[in-house]
């Protein structure tokens, strides 16, 4: 075979795989981030809406426990069989929900055992764009990889309302645990690892990159970067059908909308920080958008319906536009052999900031306080702006 050949095949394996960890990742992100669909479901059933809210975090609160661990495995055992094995365990456990009715307290446990087990799609779907990605096209192949979350959101939106409208709360978690299913034996069938770069006998491990504070400061400002996300993406269903009076179905319809729009706003920032050189620059950037647009949102909320409307479109995609570069910027700064403990931890912080953000919200909305809670989520990003270690990234580019 000629060399030419070879990197054409090499080439139509590796966005082949990117494909199928999109898939792994988008069947994952459908009962992660579906869940708040169900609130309404939730509500009709007598949960509050704290309740509801600590319902939809149970998920978050499972992933962060096990991310970094799901990482470190991924490092050491490789993409596929970490991918297989967490996805299918996770949507074998949400099969058996869908199939009992349990109480609230089993089924927070429930969905705390699934997220947990779904973390390991997180950290070896990006690892495997790290491996089979060079530096001048890895941003727009995590924007790919990243879409996943808006798309995920977006067939939760389509497929979650009518589901649980027509036939009840556990036929629309069978959804998720079913799709989950099939691409997890998809990722196990056709799934590569990408080749690892060989290691000498005899030579040292590779120092911790966790000695130096810049990692620490990326992972925070992407933590704070994750409340105005969640302040949309768990609030925005419920706040359409309490404050405005839509249907669920038809504010179900709406997100599910603006979620592709969500999707090419990520793989715009990723293509724009291939063409920059830097991840974190455009990363910055983004958190003054995602603080003036949660402010914008606000005001919709005291003033008139259509410039909430055009708020929350606004909202949807730049709040989710900077995942993609600050996970990506963590596998860079870590190197490759801590890459999938590096991008564990990424996505630990953003999960805590992500658990934490429904319920307290929560209780800052109360009955309709709308507007204070997304005056509150635009306090976060402004922090962000300082914390984001631009000068390190170019430093060490």
């Amino acid at each position: 075979m000629s060399r030419a050949a070879g990197l054409d095949t090499r080439s139509r394996r590796r966005w082949g795989i990117l494909a199928l960890g999109l898939a792994a990742q988008t069947a994952s992100c459908s009962f992660l981030y579906g869940i708040p669909f169900l609130v309404p479901e939730m509500r009709a059933a007598g949960l509050t809406l704290a309740e509801a809210g600590t319902i939809v975090s149970a998920p978050s609160i499972g992933l962060l426990f096990t991310l970094i661990a799901w990482g470190a495995a991924a490092d050491r055992y490789g993409e596929r069989l970490v991918m297989a094995i967490g996805l299918g365990a996770s949507s074998a456990l949400l099969l058996v929900t869908s199939l009992a009715a349990p109480s609230t307290g089993v089924l927070f446990a429930l969905f705390l055992l699934a997220g947990a087990l779904t973390a390991s799609v997180n950290a070896a779907s990006g690892r495997a764009v790290m491996g089979w990605f060079g530096p001048d096209e890895r941003g727009t192949a995590m924007g790919v990889r990243q879409t996943a979350q808006p798309l995920g959101v977006g067939v939760a939106a389509l497929a979650l309302p009518p589901l649980a409208q027509h036939w009840g709360f556990q036929s629309a978690v069978l959804f998720p645990a079913v799709s989950g299913l099939v691409v997890a034996a998809l990722v196990a069938w056709l799934v590569i690892d990408p080749p690892r770069p060989e290691k000498k006998p005899g030579a040292p491990k590779p120092a911790s990159p966790y000695r130096t504070p810049t990692l620490w400061r990326l992972h925070g400002a992407s933590a704070l970067l994750v409340v105005p996300q969640f302040a949309v993406s768990a609030f925005a269903p419920v706040y359409l059908v309490s404050a405005h009076g839509w249907s669920a179905l038809a504010a179900g319809w709406f997100l599910a909308a603006v979620q592709v729009l969500g999707a090419v706003g990520r793989l715009a920032s990723g293509y724009w920080s291939d063409r920059v050189g830097s991840r974190l620059r455009p990363m910055r950037q983004l958190a003054v958008a995602s603080a003036a647009v949660m402010l914008l949102v606000a005001v919709g909320d005291v003033s008139w319906m259509w410039v909430v409307l055009f708020a929350l479109v606004l909202a949807a995609v730049i709040t989710v536009a900077d995942n993609g570069l600050g996970f990506t910027a963590s596998a860079e700064l870590a190197g490759i052999d801590w890459a999938g403990r590096a991008m564990g931890t990424q996505n630990t912080a953003q999960n805590i900031a992500a658990s934490l953000t429904p319920p307290l919200l929560g209780l800052v909305i109360g009955d309709s306080r709308y507007a204070l809670a997304f005056c509150v989520a635009a306090v976060f990003p402004v922090l962000a702006v300082g914390l984001t270690p631009v000068r390190a990234e170019s430093r060490s580019s």
